[in-house]
């Protein structure tokens, strides 16, 4: 299921359910629907970074890549593009993007309205 976060500063934004709910469990919101404020975008941006910068210190797993290259290689297909993982922060720019606008232009961000 894609959220759908909006603001008058920046274009939507779209984000998985399963991925959005890092960065919002992080800034203690609910999933269904919500608002960070104007005043509150100051300190979720600063959360957010944080979370990039710790996401990046930590890189993929040894089991992870294994476990990826093994469903994926099953029958000879030289016709695919290898498997690329997605980062963490490479998912979150886009709504730390939008939160930096609503901080600079002082607008509120909503998903689930």
């Amino acid at each position: 299921m894609l959220i759908k976060f909006k603001s008058k500063s920046y274009p939507e934004v779209l984000m998985y359910q399963e991925h959005a709910k890092r960065i919002l469990d992080l800034l203690h919101k609910d999933m269904e629907r919500g608002v960070i404020t104007a005043e509150e975008a100051t300190r979720a941006v600063a959360l957010l970074e944080g979370e990039i910068e710790e996401s990046r210190k930590h890189q993929v797993s040894e089991q992870v890549e294994r476990d990826v290259h093994a469903h994926h290689g099953e029958t000879e297909d030289n016709e695919h593009e290898p498997i690329e993982v997605v980062s963490f922060s490479t998912r979150a720019y886009p709504l730390l993007e939008m939160l930096r606008a609503a901080r600079d232009n002082r607008t509120d961000v909503l998903w689930g309205v």
